[in-house]
């Protein structure tokens, strides 16, 4: 099941510079998980100052 970063986003891109298989972008002022490349790692949850990433 891939992850998903939620509203509490604050944009900082900590998530990014961790994944592993560079599956999440910067969307509209928030990172956006692309979950077909998502390999369920937790990486991004773990970086994540503000605990956006969330298992979907």
């Amino acid at each position: 099941m891939a992850y998903r970063i939620n509203e509490d986003c604050i944009g900082c891109g900590a998530c990014a510079a961790e994944c592993p298989v560079e599956a999440i972008a910067e969307g509209d002022g928030v990172y956006v998980i692309d979950a077909d490349k998502c390999i369920d790692c937790g990486s991004c949850a773990e970086t994540c100052p503000v605990g956006a990433p969330q298992q979907a």
